[in-house]
């Protein structure tokens, strides 16, 4: 009798545990905290904002390319929105912390698609940026390795943070993942991805503890790099090259390499202070060169002015202060790294697009997050946003 007690009360602890084991599981999966409501709001206020004016800035370049259809870029990112907000809102309940679980798999899968899409892409000029899926649709890898590379590093920043102050894992094996992604981008012919991944690496090198000193020296380096670059343009690619011409002398090629540029400068000065109206741009009509995607920023400032526009570059503004707040407020590195890249990501894209567009920086072809056209980065976008709630609910989590 005493030994049957002692089996059922070894048995009925056997159960306690594996209930208790089995809603650990859940909690770990799933998240309960209240979420970032700012961020939230930041966020669908911008992506309001860019589907508007993503319509009114496309409707005529649709209808004179996409037989007549001058719904064809609205309805397709209306698509790509919905399912991204709802990729969003799942994310934003997952646990962030399982991403780490999956930090390989990412990297090699991106790796393989940045290779795939240099020997099997769209025929755009030399461009090799999109491998073609089906019905119509492609995806673009550069788009997904921003956030592997985000991913990559806040895993082994996290992992090394000890070692960051060393040359080698501070500097070394940092850059080494920094060279492969923007090494495999630019044989892409996409330069200002490769530049964004490049700042977005060193951005997290340097949030993560690397030795300031040799960041410094590194930094001097690439400013070096960028004066010969900038002096000799010949040094690259053609198509890079002339742009870094155009951008230095005005006159030249009017109707090539600066046509696209002078007439998002006039469409820009066109909109004064007020704008001429939401829909009412001229520029739009087959001047400024595919307005719905990296100069949709001038059809902005022609049709909302000079305060629409700031007002836009305010939200982004608040967007990465409160994207800093939410790292700050976070206590695992990991989670707090991920964000930092994130928002730091959309901050350094929505600078770069601005730069281009008013032309004080070449033309690089980067675009504005939540309003240029694309599928693939708004659905990437939409997820990123709902990994930093994933991380407010869990900062915002009551302890008990």
């Amino acid at each position: 009798m005493p030994e049957n007690r002692k089996r059922q009360n070894s048995d009925s602890e056997k159960t306690v545990k594996a209930k208790k084991s089995l809603s650990l599981k859940k909690s770990d999966i799933f998240i309960t905290g209240s979420i970032d409501i700012p961020f939230l709001g930041l966020t669908i206020a911008l992506l309001t904002i860019g589907l508007i004016m993503l319509f009114s800035a496309s409707y005529p370049y649709a209808y004179y390319y996409e037989n007549k259809n001058s719904y064809y870029f609205f309805e397709r990112q209306l698509i790509f929105a919905v399912v991204g907000l709802v990729a969003m809102f799942f994310m934003s309940k997952i646990n962030y912390k399982l991403l780490k679980a999956f930090v390989k798999p990412l990297l090699f899968f991106t790796l393989a698609c940045l290779v795939i899409v240099l020997f099997y892409h769209t025929n755009v000029s030399d461009f090799k940026r999109w491998i073609p899926l089906f019905g119509g649709i492609t995806f673009q890898p550069s788009d997904l390795a921003k956030f592997t590379i985000i991913l990559t590093f806040a895993s082994y920043i996290s992992d090394y943070y000890r070692h960051m102050n060393t040359f080698k894992y501070g500097i070394c094996y940092p850059l080494g993942i920094i060279a492969v992604f923007c090494g495999l981008i630019f044989l892409e012919h996409h330069m200002s991805c490769t530049i964004l991944m490049f700042l977005i690496g060193a951005t997290l090198m340097f949030v993560g503890g690397s030795n300031w000193k040799l960041f410094a020296f590194g930094a001097g380096a690439i400013v070096l790099v960028a004066f010969m670059v900038i002096t000799f343009p010949e040094l690259l690619e053609n198509y890079a090259g002339e742009r870094i011409t155009a951008w230095l002398d005005k006159d030249y090629d009017p109707t090539g390499a600066r046509w696209q540029t002078n007439n998002s400068l006039y469409a820009i000065g066109s909109g004064g202070l007020f704008g001429v109206g939401l829909g009412n741009s001229k520029q739009k009509y087959l001047y400024v060169s595919e307005p719905q995607n990296d100069f949709i920023f001038s059809i902005v400032c022609e049709e909302l002015g000079f305060f629409g526009a700031l007002l836009i570059i305010i939200l982004f503004g608040a967007l990465v202060i409160r994207g800093f707040y939410i790292a700050s407020k976070c206590k695992d590195r990991f989670g707090s790294l991920m964000v930092i890249g994130i928002v730091a990501q959309i901050g350094i894209q929505a600078i770069f697009n601005i730069l281009v567009v008013t032309d004080t920086f070449p033309n690089t072809g980067i675009a504005l997050p939540f309003f240029s056209y694309g599928g693939t980065a708004m659905l990437m976008l939409l997820f990123e946003v709902g990994v930093v709630l994933s991380v407010s609910r869990k900062s915002n989590q009551q302890k008990v």
